[in-house]
């Protein structure tokens, strides 16, 4: 069906398998739109079952989710599915529940932080012994799926927001537009950090937040000019510096390929955030954050500097 139809856009025809949406902003267009994928299937010498099409519709189901003027939501039946799913006894009855729910990962704020506890109970080797932890990240996990919000559709007109944020757990990301009702979210993004990545200092983490997100949200993000929040201070100066290494250097170089502006954005404990824009590292030895004391406070009063302990915090 891609073939047949591979001359129509996709901002008109979404084709999956051999499963089409046709789409339109109004009336109008809906007809031209089908008249269209109609000559391309007769061409094809193919035919559509009537009693499989659904025409002219405000409201559709497709893969799984709720199509609708409002955006896109889940859908219900899947998540009445999430919602009742029994405690796990076992890895495999947990990786089973952990499939369907990540199918709808883009509608959860901090998925992969949630999720974490649950997703190192199925590594290979682990015993399983579900545990209040677990319990705890399963039933949040269930209720944050069943709140799930409607997303957007992405508006041309309107310039795009992206919220970063990280923990030594995982890195999170929130997409937004403005609209008339106030800020709709696009979409969500989250996911874990590995082994190596749990060591690096914090200001790394929050970097790191940044280059996957706007991987994640390229094509949406690239061509187009968009306000980058973060509640990370010392990222502001890491991104205007002048001699990068190593791996900071190949990271801002993916970013000189996105138009965007900083903005600052306190964290919820603002002494907290204050702080960690003085001494963002578990250790003296981030080259980078070391040399944004020098510059603040001067070589020397940065060498005197007592390291603080970093607090636990909430991913965005």
């Amino acid at each position: 069906m891609e073939r047949v139809l591979k001359d129509i856009p996709r901002i008109r025809c979404v084709v999956y398998l051999d499963d089409l949406l046709v789409h339109a902003q109004n009336f109008t267009e809906a007809v031209h739109n089908l008249r269209e994928v109609f000559l391309a299937i007769r061409q094809a010498g193919l035919r559509l079952n009537p009693a499989k099409c659904t025409l002219l519709a405000r409201q559709t189901q497709f893969l799984g989710h709720v199509i609708s003027e409002s955006g896109v939501a889940t859908d219900p039946a899947k998540v009445a599915a999430v919602r009742d799913w029994p405690t796990p006894s076992n890895t495999s009855e947990l990786r089973s529940f952990l499939g369907l729910a990540s199918y709808y990962r883009r509608f959860v704020k901090d998925f992969a932080t949630i999720a974490n506890t649950l997703h190192r109970l199925t590594d290979k080797g682990k015993r399983f012994e579900w545990s209040e932890g677990c319990a705890a990240a399963f039933q949040r996990l269930k209720s944050a799926l069943a709140d799930a919000p409607v997303l957007a559709y992405r508006d041309p007109g309107q310039p795009f927001t992206l919220d970063t944020d990280a923990s030594n757990v995982g890195v999170g990301a929130v997409l937004s537009q403005q609209e008339e009702t106030g800020k709709r979210v696009v979409a969500y993004y989250s996911c874990s950090l590995s082994r190596p990545e749990r060591n690096y200092c914090v200001t790394r983490w929050e970097l790191l937040a940044i280059i996957l997100a706007v991987r994640h949200f390229r094509p949406y993000l690239h061509g187009t000019k968009f306000r980058l929040r973060t509640d990370h201070a010392s990222l502001t100066w890491m991104l205007n510096f002048k001699q990068p290494e190593g791996q900071v250097a190949r990271w801002l170089e993916i970013l000189q390929e996105y138009a965007f502006e900083v903005q600052h954005r306190p964290g919820h404990q603002h002494s907290n955030a204050d702080a960690l824009s003085r001494r963002p590292c578990f250790t003296d030895e981030c080259r980078y954050c070391l040399r944004q004391e020098e510059r603040e406070l001067g070589p020397l009063a940065a060498a005197a500097y007592p390291a603080i302990t970093i607090p636990e915090r909430e991913p965005f």
